[in-house]
């Protein structure tokens, strides 16, 4: 009797083993079709409301949007939700931002603060102008998220003040600008910058201002006295150097610099060779200055001499004539023994400008004098025209192409005209006034010739009364 139950049991088991069996193996048959849907990329349609944003007014938005690699997040939150996206206008993004933050942001090793300050712009709600809450005193206010994960504890509030659409301090300048089924896009007057994208420029540009200590050398013997020298007292790293540009030059035409002028002495910790060799290939890439880079490697020794300067760490300022300019040379001119170098020096300034610090400082007080290395003389710079004026009279040249190299240490300023100093103009020595030199009469002359000047006029008027009656040719002293 037990034996037959113990085999019923067995059979019912049996049986239920079977039916799970059937029952798993048709189940992967729709698992691998369901894995393979999930994983599919999202479907987005003509009428999606990026789509609409890549197509609209917006342009400066749309090519960031692209520049930041965030089509395939944005697709993918369009379909599990509608979107709203504030849209900067194209002003604000082009004109009214800084360009030192714009450059921080398209940046490749920025792409991920470029990514969170787009995605602070929208919101995973639809939110249309009908609905914006407005702002009471007794009112709570409203506040969204936005997709940018790193901004999770800064909230974007919607208020609307005295008819005006406002998104935290952004004017709404064109609500319900572009509608979609998915999605809805208002224009707003600026760009909203969320904390942590403006920490990360801040961080970066204080990183930026923040020097290398340079390293300190061997001792160095003093070769007159055999003694060590006496260590200098320490200059902060990237500081001018010690000495002026005019004691770093050496006498004559060359442009030898003293052997210890700058903060890394002999060491040269600026590679001047290197930068003057970038800003002369610079001009020859640039067109119509193969002049004035032929006169600095080949007629003169100017580009390796302003290469030890940069290296010992100076600032040049380059006023380059362009070959128009220099094809007004005469033979006279160049032929002269240190002719080239002394125009070339004119065309030198011991300060780093570029075309707006110049352009500023000209409208700011006028006419301004700038040191060159063709000493005394220094070339004069003037407002004209809205451009940069240099030198006077006949002999001027104005700004013609600015910033063509700047690097920080070395900076190129391309002129339509040859500068020459004015002469100094020698006046020639007045002629003497040669006075007449008349010998002074004694006292007994002087009263004499006074006498004899009286007793002439009574003469002359007796004879001429004498001759009125006709008597006066009676007399001998009348004749």
């Amino acid at each position: 009797m037990d034996s037959q139950i113990y085999g019923v049991h067995n059979l019912i088991f049996i049986a239920l083993f079977t039916i799970l069996a059937l029952t798993s193996s048709a189940l992967p048959v729709t698992t691998p079709a369901n894995a393979k849907a999930s994983n599919a990329p999202p479907q987005i349609n003509s009428n999606s409301v990026l789509v609409a944003l890549l197509d609209s007014h917006y342009t400066e938005l749309s090519e960031l949007v692209e520049k930041a690699l965030l089509l395939q997040t944005l697709e993918e939150a369009v379909t599990k939700h509608n979107i709203t996206i504030f849209a900067p206008r194209n002003e604000a993004l082009e004109r009214d931002l800084d360009p030192e933050f714009k450059r921080f942001l398209l940046e490749p090793g920025n792409l991920k603060s470029l990514q969170n300050l787009l995605l602070f712009h929208m919101i995973p709600n639809r939110i249309e102008s009908k609905q914006w809450p407005v702002e009471t005193m007794n009112k709570k206010k409203i506040y969204h998220t936005s997709l940018c994960r790193e901004a999770v504890d800064e909230k974007i509030q919607l208020k609307e003040k005295n008819g005006e659409k406002i998104v935290s301090i952004a004017r709404v300048i064109k609500s319900d600008d572009i509608v979609r089924p998915d999605g809805i896009i208002h224009g707003i007057e600026r760009l909203l910058i969320p904390k942590s994208v403006q920490q990360d420029f801040n961080a970066r540009r204080s990183l930026r201002a923040t020097s290398a200590v340079l390293p300190q050398g061997a001792p160095e013997v003093d070769p007159r006295t055999h003694r060590l020298k006496k260590p200098a007292a320490p200059v902060p790293a990237g500081s001018p150097p010690v000495l002026p540009v005019f004691d770093a030059l050496a006498p004559g035409p060359s442009l030898a610099p003293a052997p210890a002028p700058g903060p890394g002495g002999p060491h040269h910790h600026f590679d001047g060779e290197s930068q003057v060799k970038d800003f002369i290939q610079t001009l020859l890439h640039y067109g119509g200055y193969n002049e004035m880079a032929d006169i600095l490697v080949n007629l003169t020794s100017l580009a390796s001499e302003m290469g030890r300067l940069v290296s010992e760490g100076y600032v040049l300022t380059v006023l380059a004539p362009n070959d128009e300019a220099m094809a007004k040379l005469t033979t006279d001119q160049l032929s002269e023994p240190g002719a080239p170098e002394q125009i070339m020096y004119y065309h030198l300034i011991p300060e780093y400008q570029t075309e707006e610090s110049m352009y500023n400082s000209v409208r700011r007080f006028g006419k301004v004098k700038y040191d060159t290395l063709r000493l005394p003389h220094k070339v004069v710079a003037e407002e004209a025209d809205g451009s940069v004026k240099f030198g006077q009279g006949e002999g001027s040249a104005y700004l013609f192409d600015p910033d063509i190299y700047t690097d920080g240490r070395i900076s190129v300023q391309g002129i339509d005209g040859v500068l020459f100093p004015l002469e100094e103009t020698k006046v020639a020595p007045k002629a003497a006034l040669v006075a007449k030199i008349v010998s002074k009469p004694r006292r007994g002359s002087v009263s004499k010739s006074k006498t004899l000047l009286a007793n002439g006029k009574l003469l002359e008027m007796a004879c001429t009364m004498l001759g009125a009656v006709g008597h006066d040719a009676h007399f001998s002293s009348c004749h």
